[in-house]
């Protein structure tokens, strides 16, 4: 599969729910507190929902209390592209998975130290890979 594809929000509509979809592809967010992994502690891997790249560990999850996962670091920052959004009305930067544009959430600089940041991801972008 090329990355010109990956890239195709066309090619993922039929391989993602709606909800999906709406949040991967369009930019969408799911409503505070409802994601699968906001209180997962589960360790592993969290993996990009359309293309499986690794983006964050588990063991940078921690609990920030605004409603979504939260991840202090990333699994390897050429993963994880930013782009300045300034949608409602407020200036925020998008994270997206750099190898298919996956919609992930934003980056705050609210975060626990020594990073700083604070990684709001959707639980709909992203698939947790269980360690063995």
């Amino acid at each position: 599969m090329s990355d010109d594809q990956l890239k195709d929000d066309n090619y993922w509509r039929d391989k993602l729910s709606d909800e999906e979809y709406r949040i991967c592809r369009e930019k969408g967010t799911e409503r505070p507190f409802s994601g699968e992994y906001v209180d997962t502690t589960t360790p592993g891997v969290y993996l990009c929902k359309c293309c499986q790249t690794e983006l964050f560990d588990s063991t940078s999850k921690f609990d920030s209390g605004c409603g979504w996962p939260s991840f202090s670091e990333g699994i390897a920052n050429e993963r994880i592209a930013e782009h300045d959004d300034n949608s409602l009305g407020m200036h925020r930067v998008e994270i997206t998975c750099s190898k298919c544009n996956c919609h992930l959430g934003h980056v705050f600089t609210d975060g626990p130290q020594p990073s700083g940041l604070r990684y709001c991801v959707n639980s709909a972008s992203v698939t947790l890979r269980e360690d063995d």
